[in-house]
Formats: C-alpha cells, structure tokens, sequence
C-alpha cells in the first residue's frame, strides 16, 4: 500500500473507499460541488452533474416552495443525480436583548445609511424538519447531505427509508465518530481552509478546527464510511492527495464561483479575483462561524464577536445594511464566502472546471 504524507499505510479498505462514491451516489467522476447559499441555484448542479460529477442544491434558505421549484428546474434540465442539501441547526428562540443590543452596535452605520432600525424577522435559515420532508417524499430524492449534525433520529429514519444516501460535514474526529453512529452513510472531513459556515456541532471551540489534510487523515483512519475531503482544494493534484489519503473523494466550493452557472455577484466576483484578499472565519454575518473575505464589517468587529445574536438572528439586523452599501457598490455589509485557496476560480462553464479538475 502506498503510504500517506503522515506515514500512516493506505489499507485495502481505504482503496475500496475509493470507489464507493461510484456505488453510492451513482457517479463517474468522485467530486461534489459544494452546495453554497446564496450564490447558487440548480443550474450550477446541473453543469456539474452533466459532467458524472454530483451537483448539490443549497435548500437551506428556501421556502418549500423553492425547493420543489428548484428541483423541478434540476429534473426539467438533467437526468443525473443531485443532492439536496440542508441545515438542521436547532432554532433557539429569538433573545430580544441581544438583538436589540447587536442593533445598538450597528446604528453607527444605520445613521450612517440614514437607516432606520427594523426588527422585521424574514429570511432565516431553517432547518431540516418534517414539513420539508413531506415536501420532497415524491420526488424519492436519492441523495441529502447536512450541515450542522443530521436530523432527530425518527426524522432520518424516515429519509433514509426512501433508499436515501445522507451525507454530514464533521469539523473534528469526534464529529466524524458521531456522525458514522448515528447514520451518516459519508462523512465530509470539512477543514479549516473551507469556505462558508463551519458545520461545527459538537463543540463551539475554534481553536479544534483543523485543516482539511490532517482532518482526512484522521477520519481516514478512524471511519469505516466514505470520507469526502472538503476544504482548500483547488487543483487536479491536490484531488491526488487527498485520494492518496485514502478520500473517497472530494468537496469543492470555492473553485466554482467564478463559473457562469454560479450567481455570485458582481461584488463578490471581484472580492474572489483580487489577489490582495484574505479571509477569516468570523460570526458577525450569521451568528455562527463562517469563513469569508474580509470586508470592514469582519474588520471593526474583529471577525468574532459577542454581540452577534445567535445563529440565524444574527442577520435581521444586516439586511438593511447590506442593501443599502450594495446600491452603493460597496461590499462592507457582505457576507463573501470564499475558502482560503482561490487558485481554482476561473470564469469558465461549471462542466470545463470539472473535467479540469478531475482529468482522470
């Protein structure tokens, strides 16, 4: 067996590993773009799946509406697999005094927008529940992956009946070791390089997040499932490694932002392509930790703050913001995620990147 950069051996069963994308997501090519909030819809799944790679629909933020919408819109312009992806956060109810105080941090900028305050509660994310599942039973969807842990027990009962393959992001080892116990057929070693919101569930400790080729390697050794590499990946050979290490593929996200199918903004577009960006994993957008380009919000607030409402509330107060510095031209108020390597991102179709990425 070859060995790994840690000098740990690859076994049979992690050669078999590699494979198993193959069986379980009925796949060619072992790479799943990243679903991403926000700046994508099931057009950019649906370049990526045409390729025998597997596209993914964020679902996160949409209404059950959307969602049959979206997957309509994937059925109507592939017949390739697709994976539906969801949160399954627990919502915690709304602290009035923290928003009102998180509201007080930012009225500097509000008078500086001549804003006026609106607590109006809109557009959260939702998590994983029943009346979702009751949305898309019919569709019989093949394939659902989970940011933030996996659903109750009796609700991923339910899904899994459906012949449903489910895939969950892990942080850390321990998250890894839950996630395989509890139900996960793969297990996303999401590294610290990652772009978005970090799918920590087990623990809020930053300072446990490690990168992406160490977390593999771990998991790797630890799992008896598939482990899917996500984080920094950027480049056919960095796809190498990881499948040296014994992944049974892997996650790529920001590489895809550029793409036509994607729809990043303008804004966000030219944050990616300017080599003078850096990032950081900041709470200030959401209320949880998500890596993005850093921007004066990230900046004045320190990336990390205590003022932030708990995740989703922290976000009513910065829609107003946002699209007011937007109309401006300014993305001060932004959330820009994006993972630490933008090597990969090129403005090209979503089925070229693919095929460049993976070049068998």
């Amino acid at each position: 067996a070859s060995g790994s950069p840690f000098g740990h051996p690859i076994t049979v069963e992690q050669k078999i590993n590699k494979t198993s994308l193959k069986v379980l997501l009925d796949i060619d090519i072992p790479i799943i773009q990243a679903p991403m909030a926000g700046v994508q819809n099931w057009a950019l799944a649906a370049a990526v799946s045409q390729t025998g790679a597997l596209g993914s629909i964020p679902c996160g933020m949409l209404s059950i509406e959307q969602i049959k919408s979206e997957i309509e819109s994937f059925k109507a312009n592939s017949n390739k697999p697709y994976n539906l992806n969801f949160f399954c956060h627990k919502m915690p109810p709304l602290d009035q005094s923290k928003l009102a105080a998180w509201e007080k941090a930012l009225s500097p900028y509000y008078s500086e927008f001549n804003l006026v305050t609106d607590s109006n509660i809109t557009g959260l994310r939702r998590p994983f529940d029943e009346e979702i599942a009751d949305a898309i039973e019919s569709y019989s969807p093949k394939i659902l992956s989970f940011h933030f842990g996996l659903p109750a027990p009796k609700l991923l009962h339910r899904v899994k009946s459906w012949g449903t393959t489910v895939l969950s992001s892990a942080t850390t080892v321990e998250e890894g070791i839950w996630l395989e116990k509890n139900g996960a057929d793969i297990v996303i070693a999401q590294g610290s390089e990652a772009g978005g919101h970090r799918g920590m569930f087990l623990s809020n400790d930053l300072s446990r997040q490690v990168d992406t080729l160490s977390l593999t390697t771990q998991l790797v050794q630890q799992l008896s499932v598939p482990v899917v590499a996500a984080g920094g990946i950027a480049s056919h050979e960095e796809i190498k490694t990881m499948i040296e290490l014994g992944a049974a593929g892997v996650q790529i996200g920001t590489s895809y932002l550029l793409c036509p199918e994607a729809k990043t903004s303008s804004l966000h577009r030219d944050a990616l392509t300017n080599k003078q960006s850096i990032t950081a994993i900041t709470n200030v957008f959401s209320g949880r930790p998500a890596r993005g380009i850093c921007n004066r919000l990230m900046k004045e607030f320190g990336n990390i703050s205590e003022l932030a409402p708990d995740f989703p509330y922290a976000s009513i107060a910065l829609a107003p913001l946002r699209k007011a510095a937007e109309l401006q031209l300014s993305a001060d108020f932004t959330s820009l995620w994006s993972g630490t390597n933008r090597a990969g991102c090129k403005e090209i179709s979503a089925a070229e990147l693919t095929k460049e990425l993976w070049r068998q």
